[in-house]
């Protein structure tokens, strides 16, 4: 019986890149996905006289928009000699992940953003020409009047649990219309598939309600918190003792610019010493410092185990480039 399979692969727009998708029907339902191919001169990824692309299939999950035996399915994209194409960063974290993987470690990615009209210019529950209240209620609030979109919220996380995908839950954030999701913990290109595949799906259920998903990192200017993508770490051994933690922060702090420059763009917005964000042009970390560049959770402290939380990754980051940083960083 034919099915619906929903290939979404990550383009070459600059600085940002867009996640896409396109349907396959498929006849037969043995789990095994083909190759595809499509045109990367109109995503920023080919020529027009050399554009073909390549497909491949990575990660699949039921689709719980469609139901039924349809499917989502990430991909990897190639150039036609079966190469990684320029902008798959997948393939370099798969090699960090091969090369590190007897240290095990663990992602959980706590993804921000901001639900606008359709307009892409005023954010849910900002009034016309205005501005609403000072934030305060907002994060982890409820009642009408203070939250904005939670209906999209809500419809997105029981979507991500319907397909499997390894959400871990949902809060309102400090800014009117602004949410989080987290996934996790889960290894490097689990988490970072899934991911990806859950940013597809918010963007799709915003659709059914004719709203604008933002993952800009400062997607209001002023006196409101940013839009991050706050990454939690451990390894094994990080996972066993303290040291390591402390071990992994020292090594952070020797590699700053390198993880800054593959953090997000628009990150320098955002990464000012306000709003819960330690400067981006300085480096700390701290236990319980939500203004730090790095923070260790109060209880990681007290069990003397546990991870760490690397709070400069912008919402917009590619969690491909992030878990291999990290891991090359502190395991290298």
């Amino acid at each position: 019986m034919a099915f619906k399979a929903e290939y979404m692969w990550v383009d070459g727009t600059e600085p940002t890149p867009l996640v896409r998708s396109k349907t396959k029907v498929l006849e037969d339902g043995t789990g095994e996905y083909p190759i595809w191919g499509f045109d990367g001169s109109s995503t920023n990824q080919a020529p027009g006289e050399n554009s073909d692309c390549v497909l491949r299939p990575v990660y699949s999950c039921p689709d719980p928009i469609r139901g039924g035996d349809n499917v989502l399915v990430m991909c990897e994209v190639l150039l036609p000699d079966m190469t990684p194409h320029p902008t798959n960063t997948r393939a370099a974290c798969a090699e960090v992940a091969e090369k590190f993987a007897d240290q095990e470690a663990w992602f959980g990615i706590e993804q921000e953003y901001t639900l606008f009209e359709s307009d892409r210019i005023k954010p849910l529950g900002f009034p016309e020409g205005g501005f609403p209240g000072p934030q305060g209620p907002y994060y982890c609030g409820v009642g009408s009047g203070l939250i904005y979109g939670r209906d999209i919220s809500e419809e997105h996380a029981s979507a991500c649990i319907e397909a499997g995908i390894g959400i871990a839950g949902t809060n309102a954030e400090v800014m009117p219309g602004q949410w989080e999701f987290q996934i996790g913990p889960l290894g490097p290109l689990e988490v970072s598939d899934q991911l990806w595949v859950a940013r597809w799906l918010l963007h799709r259920i915003a659709e059914e309600f004719e709203v604008s998903v933002s993952i800009d990192p400062k997607p209001v200017t002023g006196d409101w918190n940013g839009a991050g993508c706050h990454t939690n770490y451990s390894t094994r051994a990080m996972r066993e003792s303290y040291q390591p933690i402390i071990d992994a922060c020292e090594a952070l702090g020797n590699n700053i610019d390198e993880h800054i420059s593959n953090y997000g763009s628009g990150n320098e917005n955002r990464l000012t010493g306000l709003h819960e964000t330690q400067r981006i042009d300085q480096f700390n970390y701290g236990v319980s410092d939500r203004g730090a560049s790095v923070r260790i959770p109060w209880q990681v402290e007290v069990d003397q185990k546990g991870y760490l939380e690397d709070r400069r990754p912008a919402s917009n980051m590619d969690p491909y480039l992030v878990t291999r940083l990290l891991i090359q960083t502190t395991c290298g």
